[in-house]
């Protein structure tokens, strides 16, 4: 089960842009990359969960999406602008105050409303899910080669934002910052939204 083809698709779907990546740049830079080590694994996990759940029952959970993809969808833009918000109200490095990185819970459970991560699940299954043997150990052997190629992919932004933290200790360097990460989110929620819209129109 482990190719090449596996590695090379789940690396560059991990390592690419998305909402959990700028979200762990934005954290590294916030908080420090120990701090986000939680929210790294986070999404490993539920990313894996999310693999082997779609992978076990890839026909039941097709049907089931196809009825409430666009629900799915929204709740999941309207998420990531609210993670915009929270992304461009982000305080100075290392700043107490009622700001905190996200923790592991939260982001596995973000997954299920990732837009990127569905879609990335979804052709896991389709491509690399064997089609003989045991369904429930394949399913689970895929979803643990996904966590871990998954997370080193992850952790680069995350470890990128902790690296940049001293070149945004300024206030005017920060905001800058953050407010380029929030536009960059905000900006997917809405194509994604309006993509999404137009399918149904």
């Amino acid at each position: 089960m482990l190719d090449l083809a596996l590695m090379s698709y789940v690396g560059v779907m991990s390592i690419t842009p998305g909402p959990n990546n700028l979200m762990l740049a934005a954290s590294g830079v916030n908080f420090g990359f120990r701090r986000t080590v939680p929210h790294m694994l986070g999404i490993s996990s539920g990313h894996a969960f999310q693999v082997a759940v779609v992978a076990a029952a890839l026909a039941f959970i097709l049907n089931w999406l196809t009825a409430i993809r666009v629900p799915l969808a929204i709740a999941g833009c309207v998420y990531l602008l609210w993670l915009s918000w929270q992304i461009w109200r982000a305080g100075e490095p290392g700043a107490g105050g009622n700001a905190k990185p996200m923790g592991l819970i939260g982001a596995a459970a973000f997954q299920w409303l990732n837009p990127k991560a569905w879609v990335m699940v979804i052709n896991t299954a389709i491509l690399f899910m064997p089609s003989h043997g045991n369904l429930l150990s394949n399913a689970a052997l895929l979803a643990l080669l996904c966590g871990l190629i998954n997370l080193p992919c992850i952790g680069v932004w995350a470890l990128a934002g902790d690296r940049m933290r001293h070149w945004l200790a300024t206030a005017r360097g920060l905001r800058l910052f953050n407010g380029t990460m929030a536009a960059l989110m905000a900006g997917t929620a809405v194509w994604l939204m309006v993509d999404e819209l137009m399918l149904v129109l």
